[in-house]
């Protein structure tokens, strides 16, 4: 999209074009994990299903630790875009590359050392822990490209390329699921077999997304400049964005963390109920996140051409279908949400607790889906600065709740503390909305005057 397409107000038509392939992406990202437990599941013994299960929750924590990479690259690139700025929006490509390569080369030199502490901290049984080790071994050759593969998919949202990055994803689901067969149950590899897969599914990935990039013509009229790619201002943005932006994964982290321990601590049926409802909050969290991202691009647009008119527009449309999603989700939580329980559990205690616990699944979108949106708009706007402090002021607030409640905490107390930290991420963020268009517009504009 050229500058004079973005003068033009943007509709709710073509916001939906940015969201729905987005939503789509999104909704697929933890789909690996899932799938190589469910094909091993079905010819191996228990012990190969909780490997491959383990296996999946550490690369899952390290790739989600790493998501920046994605966040950045897009909220760079699409800057870039309505500036209008060739150069750059190469730049914005080549420069996340070189740190992805790095720290997933980093990953494979201290492989050892990672297992080593992950399986410590499960304290799984000597057999699920040498599965998990195979398992890990052959998969972690596979951390530089799936660091790409952010990159890649970040910077072809960034140029408003979201169907390609998209059909990456979706490659790489395809390509695992039909490895995971032919590995597992045709050639019998077990749980060798669905790391493999994962592997060769990664691999092959980027060589699209390459594809996809060479396809976009950016990379060929253009003559690079070395010292232009590796100016200091530009890089140590990129990595102040990121730093930002790993340090509010690591806040989620955190809160997850004490969440499923004092859930643990309850007992094993409150915990299996706990595991339910955080996956039925993950896929509403993805879903609304789908317009997060779409609110991304064109907020990094409205900055890049220093269209203020864009960025509110992109404000509004991000408000709307974010509230009319929580709605409809929290209605249908409401109504139906019983029935999806049918779908992870025939234990009539853990389904019987669950179901009274779901009344917080149709709070949960209505608290959340305003954060959501806004880390989208932040995020487009390479502040993550305000997502880093406001996060961490929700984790504060998270805390003193499970302090107040003390040690006899309930299952619906804790669901409580939960919904206060979403609700906390909203509003913290909502407070910083008007100093971040001080920044992007009212002081720019200043400084920009006052240079000329």
């Amino acid at each position: 999209m050229n500058q004079l397409e973005t003068q033009k107000e943007i509709s709710h038509r073509d916001y939906l074009t940015l969201a729905i392939p987005l939503i789509i992406s999104g909704i697929s990202t933890p789909l690996i994990g899932a799938v190589d437990t469910a094909v091993v599941g079905r010819v191996s013994e228990a012990s190969a299903i909780g490997a491959v299960s383990l296996g999946a929750v550490i690369f899952n924590t390290m790739y989600w630790l790493l998501g920046f990479l994605r966040v950045s690259t897009t909220g760079l690139t699409s800057q870039a875009s309505g500036a209008n700025d060739e150069k750059e929006i190469v730049y914005s490509f080549i420069r996340p590359i070189f740190l992805a390569i790095l720290i997933g080369s980093l990953f494979i030199l201290f492989q050892l050392p990672i297992i080593n502490v992950s399986l410590y901290i499960f304290g799984a049984n000597q057999t699920i822990e040498e599965l998990t080790s195979t398992y890990f071994s052959i998969r972690i050759w596979g951390a530089p490209f799936a660091l790409v593969n952010y990159v890649l998919i970040g910077w072809l949202m960034g140029i408003g390329k979201v169907k390609r990055s998209l059909a990456t994803q979706i490659y790489m689901n395809v390509v695992n699921i039909s490895l995971d067969l032919l590995f597992v149950l045709v050639f019998g590899w077990g749980v060798s077999g669905v790391a493999y897969a994962t592997v060769i599914a990664e691999i092959s990935t980027v060589l699209i997304g390459l594809a996809f990039v060479v396809k976009s013509g950016k990379l060929t009229s253009l003559h690079l400049n070395l010292s232009s790619m590796l100016k200091r201002a530009p890089i140590i943005k990129m990595l102040v964005i990121n730093r930002d932006l790993f340090l509010r994964a690591v806040c989620l982290l955190l809160m997850t963390g004490i969440f499923t321990t004092i859930g643990a601590r309850m007992g094993e049926i409150e915990l299996a109920a706990n595991a339910i409802l955080l996956q039925v909050h993950y896929i509403m969290a993805y879903l609304i996140s789908g317009f997060a991202n779409a609110s991304s691009i064109l907020v990094g647009r409205s900055i890049g051409s220093h269209q203020l008119s864009l960025f509110k527009r992109a404000l509004s449309l991000s408000f709307k279908w974010g509230l009319g999603t929580a709605i409809f989700l929290s209605i249908f939580m409401f109504v139906f949400g019983h029935f999806l329980l049918i779908a992870f559990t025939d234990l009539e205690e853990v389904k019987n607790l669950a179901g009274e616990l779901f009344i917080w699944m149709a709070v949960y979108p209505i608290v959340a889906f305003w954060g959501l949106q806004l880390e989208g708009v932040f995020s487009g706007a390479t502040e993550a600065k305000f997502i880093r402090n406001t996060i961490f002021c929700a984790l504060i607030v998270f805390i003193i709740s499970i302090w107040i409640f003390g040690s006899e905490i309930n299952p619906h107390q804790l669901w409580f503390t939960f919904n206060i930290f979403t609700l906390g991420r909203s509003l913290f963020l909502s407070l910083a909305l008007k100093r971040l268009t001080q920044i992007k517009f009212v002081l720019e504009k200043e400084e920009t005057s006052s240079i000329i």
